[in-house]
């Protein structure tokens, strides 16, 4: 364990998660493991998904509904869908303890905000979080403890907020492993817009142009007596496209959901994405080779950038590996 993962003693006495995908059960796993609540609850809306909950064992309390999840909790932690924050505010609102904390762990904070805020009730602190980290995997049976060790979580306060419920959720954070950092949520969308969300529907349209295009070829082959198995574009698929297929395989409901709450900011990269695009096939088009390199040049820095910053290739990336 690192120093800031180590056994340290409840931040809060009932954490109530609401929804348990990736990310809840994980944080329900690193609070198990840092004893930071006295007693983690869980509601989900579908039953299937309740009984793996209970199965797994990685909370204390399993519940049917939504009311008896948040009653008494400290600290409710949105966990589902950005779509559903809405409903799930106005119907938790009569259930929260005065001085609780409400925070979440979505993509997109702008909309959290519009859709939640109006619900919170007098005497309840309202922190919207984003927790940078993640796999393409979904569901309770994903989570692991680790996910949120070295990798950044996002805080966006409104103005106002009471700051002793900001110092605490940013406790509780940093003891599962994260570093935390304050910024105005219109700032946390556009930023979010080019480092993740745009990655994001390249990855998704790059594999939806791959699979047409050999669906295309197979009937090419057909028509020309010949034939290309699928096997072989698996077999002869390139570092990159791998990494696009993992990418793209990530929850597309969470992903929807993203891009129509994001749609201002993501539709701006895109548009500054079309016209870099649109500058490097003219140089290709043209042999302008040094107008390539010197791009890629500058690009490769951002890489090495990365890596220096320690955000590649470490758990966020890939679960460890059972022995």
């Amino acid at each position: 364990m690192t120093a800031s993962t180590t056994p340290h003693g409840p931040i809060y006495d009932r954490v109530a998660l609401v929804g348990i995908g990736l990310i809840g059960s994980s944080i329900a796993r690193a609070v198990r493991r840092g004893r930071l609540a006295k007693h983690v609850a869980c509601w989900t809306r579908r039953p299937e998904t309740r009984d793996t909950t209970r199965k797994l064992g990685i909370v204390d309390s399993v519940h049917d509904t939504l009311a008896e999840a948040v009653k008494d909790a400290d600290l409710v932690m949105l966990c589902a869908p950005i779509g559903a924050n809405a409903d799930i505010a106005q119907a938790m609102a009569a259930h929260l303890k005065p001085g609780a904390t409400i925070s979440d762990v979505g993509s997109v904070k702008q909309a959290v905000i519009r859709d939640v805020g109006p619900h919170v009730p007098e005497g309840v602190h309202f922190i919207p979080g984003h927790p940078v980290a993640g796999t393409e995997h979904s569901g309770p049976e994903s989570g692991f403890a680790e996910l949120f060790e070295r990798r950044w979580c996002i805080l966006t306060p409104p103005p106002g907020t009471d700051q002793a419920s900001v110092d605490r959720l940013t406790k509780f954070w940093q003891a599962m492993g994260s570093k935390v950092e304050i910024m105005d949520a219109q700032h946390h969308d556009r930023v979010l817009a080019i480092t993740s969300h745009l990655p994001h529907l390249i990855a998704y349209t790059i594999v939806g142009t791959v699979t047409d295009l050999e669906d295309h070829l197979r009937r090419e082959a057909a028509d020309a007596g010949t034939m290309i198995e699928r096997a072989e574009i698996v077999k002869f698929s390139a570092g990159g496209f791998r990494d696009f297929t993992r990418i793209a395989a990530s929850d597309p409901i969470m992903w929807r959901d993203i891009f129509l709450n994001n749609r201002e900011a993501v539709l701006e990269m895109m548009g500054r994405l079309s016209e870099d695009l649109a500058a490097l096939q003219r140089a290709i088009r043209w042999g302008e080779g040094e107008k390539l390199e010197a791009w890629f040049r500058r690009t490769r820095e951002i890489r090495r950038g990365v890596l220096d910053a320690g955000q590649a290739g470490t758990f966020a990336a890939t679960e460890p590996e059972k022995k």
